[in-house]
C-alpha cells in the first residue's frame, strides 16, 4: 500500500490539464468539492482499470501507445493555447468565466480532463498499471488491490488539498496578475508535457 501511495503520489503532483481544474475552481470558490469527489473517485476507477487488465492491454498493443501518445499531446497542446489566451486577456475573462459557469458545465469540464484526456490513461492506467503488475503475485497472494488502495488514497488526498487548500488561499490570490501568472505557468507546463510525448514515445 505504501509503495502504492508513493508512485501514485508521485505521478499526480505533476500539475496536469485535471489539476489545474481542480486548482482553478478552488482559488474561485465554485463547486470544489464536487469536484475534487468527482477526480478522486475517476481516479480510484482508472487505476483499477489500469491494475486489473487495460494497462497491460494498452501496453501491448504498438498501436493504441500511439493512438495515447499523439492524442495526448493534441490535448496538452491544446490545453496549454487556451491556459496562454487566458493569461494574455486577464481578468476579464476569469470574471467572466467565474460567473457563468454552473455545476453541471464545470463537471462536464472535469470529465473532459478526465476522460477525453489521453495523458491522464497514460498516469493512471498504463504506468500504475504496470507497476502495480508486479504484485499480482506476491509469496502466492494478489496485493494489487493494496497497491491500488495507496495510489487511490494519494489521489484522494492530493485532489482535496489542491481543491479546498486553494479555497483557503484565495484571498491572497485574488489579484488579477496573480491569476494571469497561474494561467502562463499552466500553459507552459502543458505544453512542456505535450512537447515531452510528441518526443518521446512510449515504450521506448
Amino acid at each position: 500500500m505504501t509503495q502504492g501511495w508513493l508512485t501514485g503520489a508521485g505521478l499526480i503532483m505533476a500539475i496536469g490539464a485535471q489539476n489545474a481544474l481542480v486548482l482553478r475552481q478552488g482559488l474561485l470558490r465554485r463547486h470544489v468539492a464536487p469536484v475534487v469527489l468527482f477526480c478522486s473517485l475517476s481516479d480510484v476507477l482508472l487505476i483499477a482499470l489500469g491494475l486489473f487488465g487495460l494497462g497491460t492491454l494498452i501496453a501491448s498493443s504498438p498501436l493504441l501507445l500511439n493512438v495515447f501518445r499523439w492524442g495526448g499531446a493534441a490535448f496538452l497542446l491544446l490545453y496549454g493555447l487556451k491556459a496562454a489566451q487566458r493569461a494574455w486577456v486577464g481578468a476579464g475573462s476569469l470574471q467572466a468565466q467565474a460567473s457563468g459557469t454552473d455545476l453541471r458545465a464545470t463537471l462536464l469540464s472535469a470529465a473532459a480532463m478526465t476522460f477525453l484526456n489521453p495523458h491522464v490513461y497514460l498516469d493512471t492506467v498504463l504506468l500504475l498499471g504496470t507497476v502495480g503488475a508486479q504484485f499480482a503475485d506476491v509469496a502466492g497472494v494478489d496485493l494489487r488491490w493494496a497497491f491500488g488502495l495507496g495510489a487511490g488514497l494519494a489521489s484522494v488526498m492530493w485532489f482535496s488539498l489542491l481543491g479546498f487548500g486553494a479555497a483557503a488561499a484565495a484571498p491572497m490570490l485574488s489579484k488579477p496578475w496573480v491569476w494571469r501568472a497561474i494561467d502562463g505557468a499552466v500553459a507552459l507546463l502543458m505544453w512542456f508535457l505535450g512537447f515531452q510525448l510528441l518526443l518521446g514515445p512510449l515504450g521506448a
